[in-house]
């Protein structure tokens, strides 16, 4: 092998190196993902100060005390970050991990709904738009040149 084949075999070694990954729309999953995990511990902390901006609910058949709800979102906003960011590098654990966690994320915002119900049903659907771009994800035919 010459010299100019051996470096341009291995300049387009780097390259493959250098695109391959999560592209599309795991990174949107990711982003998305890591965006309503910062959000829903905002979420919590302000639930679990009691703050104003919750409405009153009356008779609910999934009632919480608004502290407990302000942990759950709390936590599950941590978790679900965490997760995203781990989408967004790529990791092996993460996808199937984040379809779990937004699985659950979806139905603590639905039982959230008589707090907050505009948010609530906005959460909802990004929730199964990242539902979507996850199963969609097909990672080993990603960025391939």
């Amino acid at each position: 092998m010459n010299q100019a084949s051996h470096t341009t075999a291995r300049a387009h070694s780097s390259a493959t190196r250098a695109t391959t990954g999560p592209g599309g729309p795991a990174v949107f999953a990711g982003a998305v993902l890591l965006i309503a995990g910062i959000l829903g511990v905002l979420q919590g902390i302000a639930a679990i100060a009691n703050d104003d901006v919750f409405a009153e609910v009356g008779d609910y058949v999934f009632e919480v005390d608004l502290t407990g709800w302000g942990w759950l979102h709390l936590a599950l906003g941590v978790l679900v970050a965490f997760t995203g960011y781990g989408v967004v590098q790529g990791a092996s654990w993460a996808r199937y991990t984040a379809i779990v966690l937004v699985a659950l994320h979806l139905v603590a915002n639905f039982l959230w709904l008589p707090y907050i119900p505009v948010w609530a049903i906005v959460l909802i659907g990004i929730d199964l738009v990242v539902l979507w771009a996850l199963s969609a994800w097909t990672p080993e035919s990603e960025l391939t040149p």
